[in-house]
């Protein structure tokens, strides 16, 4: 074998070697980024997992809303990714404990009962106006002692949490897109696809509860989406109590006297 055969030969190897080596690399680098996604959704392969869908309350039939629909797809890409199953359930059927399964809750407490529940035992410090009368209130949202009113079409808000229940390190969480209208539940679901990685960084395997801000959906649809707040302490914080009434009665008597 002369030299030019050698290094042809040994050439070939070391292309081969570094092919492999890259292809090792990058094999890894994969598997550790989806065991990472596995990891924050609570999802390990072939796991089963829980989409409870609400109801459209604009119609009287038991209908999803059109927008609500992209949400639910959506979080199903999410699945699929991580290797595991979903199993779509409605809001009024899903009769059963959480922790077992991860869950996706889609829809606020007006049009998914499922919500309503989680919201009374993992929520305290959030209430949501779902008076069906026209008002400046209706549908605004009450975080400890905030208030955050909605536009329509211009500035609406939606929480985003993930909450997990006891200390069982196996625990599956449970996932709340609790908006608004429709728009800001698919903008909720499509702002966690973009930013689980950021989020599972920074919480790891532990709960947080997001409200963010839809800006100008009638323009924008879902897509500009701004973070408004981290409100994990005051929502999973009971509500402040209003001032009691002998205190406002002292106040009063106080202003009596100064006239």
């Amino acid at each position: 074998m002369n030299d030019d055969v050698r290094n042809i030969v040994l050439g070939l190897v070391a292309a081969g070697i570094s092919a492999s080596l890259g292809w090792i690399a990058r094999t890894y680098l994969w598997k550790r980024k989806l065991r990472r996604k596995q990891a924050f959704f609570g999802l390990p392969d072939n796991s089963e997992s829980l989409l409870v869908v609400n109801r459209d309350p604009a119609t009287a039939e038991p209908a999803v809303h059109r927008i609500d629909v992209f949400a639910l797809l959506e979080l199903s890409a999410l699945v699929k990714d991580c290797g595991a199953h979903v199993q779509v359930v409605t809001q009024d059927a899903a009769h059963q404990g959480f922790g077992e399964r991860t869950e996706f809750c889609v829809g606020g407490p007006g049009s998914n009962r499922r919500m309503v529940a989680h919201m009374a035992a993992m929520l305290p410090g959030v209430r949501v106006n779902i008076d069906p009368e026209p008002g400046p209130d209706r549908g605004a949202f009450r975080i400890g002692a905030d208030l955050y009113r909605m536009e329509p079409g211009i500035t609406e808000y939606v929480l985003l949490a993930r909450l997990t229940a006891g200390e069982r390190h196996d625990t599956r969480p449970v996932f709340l897109f609790c908006g608004q209208r429709a728009i800001t539940n698919q903008a909720a679901t499509r702002y966690l696809a973009r930013n689980h990685e950021r989020l599972a960084r920074k919480y790891g395997a532990g709960s947080f509860v997001l409200l963010l801000k839809v800006v100008n959906s009638q323009a924008y649809g879902p897509d500009v989406v701004e973070l408004v707040a981290d409100v994990t302490k005051p929502a999973q914080s009971p509500l402040p109590s209003a001032p009691e009434p002998a205190a406002q009665t002292k106040s009063q008597k106080k202003s009596h006297r100064a006239d």
